[in-house]
C-alpha cells in the first residue's frame, strides 16, 4: 500500500508559503488506495482478459481475409489486455523484505534463548510478491526459521567439535523461477537424521515403502503430529508445524520441498505463483471435458509408443521418457468423466518436484485464464487448484499438479 505524503504546515509566523520549501523535484506522486479497491481492479482486468478470449474464439471461424481489421484489432487488444494486466498486477506486488525484515529481532531473540550463536543472511530482498501472498508467507516461514535454530543449528561447543564456525548460518533467500517466486530458508547444521526419522514413523506407524529415498523418509517429516523432539518444550515437541506449514503453501497454490545432508544442514524450498489472479495455462481435452494445466508446471507434450508403457504390479503404469520412468494417469478416470479410451497424448508435467504423465485426448490451446476460487463458490475438490471461465461461457476446472503428484508417490520402476 503506497503513501501520499503531505507537505508539513508552515507555522503560523513564517510568511513564506510551504510550497517555497518543497524540492526542487515537486512533491512525492504516491496515493493512499485501499486494498479492496486493488481486488476489484484485478477482477475487472481478469473480466476483460475473460471477454477477450470470447472473442478470438468467435474470430476463430472467421475468413481472416475478409476480416483482416478485425483481427488486427484483436491482436492490438491481447497485447494491450496483456500489459493492463502485468500494470495492474505490479500495482500489488510488494517486495519481499516486508517479511524478511521482521526476522533480525527473531533470529537475535531465539539464539539467545537457546544459548546458540546465529548468522542470519537474506539474499533477495527486493524481489516482488502479490501482497496477498505476502501477508500469508510470514507464519510459515517464522515456523521454519524457529525450526532450523532449535533444531537444525548444534551449540557453539558441538560446531567447533565438528570443526565448523561456531557461528551458524541460517539463509533466507527469495527469487523469481519462471512463473514462480522461489523462497528458500536454510541452515548449515546437523541436518536431518535419516535412522531417527524412519523409528520414528514405525513407532507411530505410518506407511514406510520398502527402500525408502531420501526425499520419501524427508517427506514423513510433513506427517500431521510427527516429531523427533527427545521432550517437548514451548519450542518444539508436540509435533504441530511442518503439516501446518505444507497445508498453508498449499493453499496458496504453491509447494515445499525439503533437502538435507547429514552434518552440512538442511534446506526448504518454497515454490509459490506470482500472483493468485490470472495464470497462463496449457487447454486440453479429455472424457469430452475441457481442463486447464498451469503452463509453469508443463515440460512437454508427447505421443507415446506401447513399447514405452509398462504395467507395475501394485502401482498401476509408468511411461518410460528418455531413461526415465513417470507415473502415468488417466485424467479422465481420474475426475470421473466419460471415458472412450481415446487419450492418445501424454502432458509430462512436474510438481512437488515429482513428474507425472498426464493422458489426455486434445491439445486444445493455450491461453491466459483467470482465476476462481472454488471452495468459496462450491467446496474443496482434491487434485483441483480452481476454476476459470472459458471464451464460451464454459466453466473449465484447473488441475491441482502438486496434489496429483502427492496422490502418485510411486517409486520409480528400474
Amino acid at each position: 500500500m503506497k503513501k501520499i505524503q503531505a507537505p508539513a504546515s508552515a507555522p503560523a509566523g513564517n510568511a513564506q508559503p510551504a510550497a517555497a520549501n518543497a524540492p526542487a523535484g515537486g512533491a512525492e506522486s504516491s496515493i493512499r488506495v485501499s486494498g479492496d479497491k486493488g481486488d476489484a481492479l484485478i477482477n475487472l482486468v481478469g473480466e476483460l482478459v475473460i471477454t477477450q478470449a470470447m472473442l478470438k474464439q468467435v474470430s476463430g471461424g472467421m475468413d481472416p481475409a475478409q476480416a483482416e481489421r478485425l483481427f488486427a484489432g484483436l491482436e492490438l487488444l491481447e497485447r494491450n489486455t496483456r500489459d493492463l494486466q502485468e500494470a495492474v498486477i505490479g500495482v500489488r506486488m510488494l517486495p519481499v523484505d516486508a517479511v524478511f525484515r521482521r526476522f533480525p529481532r527473531l533470529v537475535r531473540d531465539l539464539s539467545a534463548r537457546l544459548g546458540k550463536q546465529v548468522r542470519l543472511r537474506t539474499v533477495g530482498e527486493g524481489t516482488e510478491l502479490d501482497k496477498g501472498l505476502i501477508e500469508k508467507i510470514a507464519d510459515p516461514l517464522v515456523h521454519l526459521v524457529r525450526n532450523s535454530i532449535d533444531h537444525g543449528l548444534e551449540m557453539p561447543d558441538a560446531r567447533k567439535a565438528a570443526g565448523k564456525d561456531e557461528t551458524g548460518t541460517i539463509t533466507l533467500a527469495a527469487s523469481h523461477q519462471g512463473g514462480h517466486i522461489v523462497i528458500e530458508v536454510a541452515d548449515d547444521g546437523r541436518g536431518l537424521n535419516r535412522g531417527k526419522i524412519l523409528a520414528k514413523a514405525a513407532e507411530r506407524g505410518l506407511s514406510i515403502p520398502d527402500n525408502p529415498t531420501d526425499s520419501q523418509v524427508w517427506d514423513l517429516i510433513f506427517q500431521p503430529g510427527f516429531s523427533t523432539a527427545d521432550q517437548v518444550t514451548d519450542l518444539s515437541g508436540r509435533g504441530v508445524g511442518m503439516d501446518v506449514v505444507r497445508r498453508n503453501i498449499q493453499a496458496l497454490g504453491g509447494e515445499v520441498q525439503l533437502e538435507s545432508s547429514e552434518g552440512r544442514g538442511t534446506r526448504v524450498v518454497i515454490r509459490l505463483p506470482l500472483t493468485l489472479a490470472i495464470l497462463d495455462g496449457m487447454v486440453v481435452s479429455t472424457g469430452g471435458e475441457i481442463l486447464i494445466l498451469p503452463l509453469s508446471h508443463v515440460l512437454e507434450a508427447l505421443q507415446p509408443q506401447a513399447e514405452d508403457i509398462r504395467t507395475v504390479a501394485g502401482d498401476g503404469r509408468v511411461l518410460r521418457v528418455r531413461g526415465e520412468y513417470l507415473p502415468m494417469l488417466s485424467l479422465s478416470g481420474h475426475y470421473g468423466y466419460r471415458h472412450e479410451g481415446r487419450e492418445s497424448l501424454v502432458v509430462v508435467v512436474e510438481g512437488d518436484g515429482q513428474k507425472l504423465a498426464l493422458e489426455v485426448e486434445e491439445l486444445v490451446g493455450q491461453q491466459q485464464v483467470v482465476v476462481k476460487n472454488l471452495e468459496k463458490n462450491y467446496r474443496r475438490v482434491p487434485g483441483i487448484s480452481g476454476a476459470t471461465i472459458l471464451g464460451d461461457g464454459r466453466v473449465a476446472l484447473i488441475v491441482d499438479v502438486g496434489g496429483l503428484a502427492r496422490l502418485l508417490q510411486l517409486p520409480q520402476a528400474a
